[in-house]
């Protein structure tokens, strides 16, 4: 394989999502790479793993980025070790930045932007991630009674995402996430209450290859919770709070996930499922299951 992507072939037309992106609660949290000046294939750093064949420093554009900021092995990401390519999601904050943030000036023709570009992608992925929760919120009727104050934090994230550069990565997004995340935890207890009797509470617990077939976990509060390579084979997981859960290499098949609260597609990514694992309307099924 050469060190270089190759600029002379023709241009891909479109690239089409990677695997399991481009869906979200709104339009504006879709990853659109067509508008987006290939950030996450520049701005963010790739190490050596089982995840990436290559190390890349933050802000040093990956070898198979064409001219045209598309990815020039995306039909064979995962074949050729790219497997972190097909898992990311920005929730749409590529496109944001591309065409909002620096009004659809672009880091190549305008190099002195990129610095301050590359900087604003994780923060605005921050920013639209709490959006993907916040508009997952107002559809949850057992919350309604937090649906006024959601709404007000939507209003000022949004807010937030229409910022300049300047203010952008001046903003203290993590005292921001804490705001929010007071809304989204009385949003979960009032979604999980529906479940009768006492729920499993495995928040932040260590779950590394946990042998969790069929278990029941409806209503579990399984935030941050660090399930790589568990075995959730036909797990029940329906009401169940995943936020920030890490599935990497979970087991997934059979599971059902319907009614899960704040699940990202970025999280079904990462795991291993089939036709027969369970998922919120709003998700899709990973081409790689």
């Amino acid at each position: 394989m050469s060190d270089q992507p190759d600029l002379t072939d023709p241009p891909l037309e479109t690239d089409p999502p990677l695997e399991g992106a481009g869906t979200a609660s709104g339009s504006g949290l879709r990853a659109d790479c067509e508008n987006c000046f290939g950030l996450c294939c520049v701005a963010l750093t790739f190490s050596v793993s089982a995840d990436f064949p290559v190390d890349k420093a933050a802000g040093e554009p990956c070898r198979h980025l064409r001219t045209d900021f598309r990815c020039g092995i995306h039909r064979g990401l995962r074949q050729q070790g790219f497997r972190g390519c097909t898992v990311y999601d920005c929730f749409g904050a590529g496109q944001q930045v591309s065409q909002v943030t620096f009004g659809g000036r672009d880091w190549r023709q305008a190099p002195e932007t990129a610095e301050q570009m590359f900087a604003a992608l994780p923060v605005m992925r921050q920013l639209h991630e709490l959006l993907w929760y916040l508009n997952e919120a107002l559809t949850l009727e057992p919350a309604r009674a937090v649906h006024g104050e959601i709404r007000l934090a939507l209003d000022r994230t949004e807010a937030l995402t229409r910022t300049g550069p300047e203010a952008l990565l001046e903003l203290d997004v993590a005292a921001h996430r804490a705001d929010v995340n007071t809304l989204l935890l009385r949003t979960s207890a009032a979604v999980r209450a529906q479940v009768p009797g006492r729920k499993k509470n495995r928040r932040g617990a260590d779950l590394f290859g946990a042998r969790l077939k069929g278990a029941d976990l409806r209503g579990a509060d399984l935030r941050g919770a660090y399930l790589i390579a568990a075995d959730l084979r036909g797990a029940d997981l329906r009401l169940a709070d995943v936020i920030g859960a890490d599935f990497r290499d979970a087991d997934v098949r059979g599971a059902d996930f319907t009614g899960s609260v704040f699940l990202t597609q970025t999280q079904v990514n990462a795991a291993q499922g089939d036709a027969g694992t369970l998922l919120p309307a709003s998700l899709v099924r990973p081409a790689h299951w």
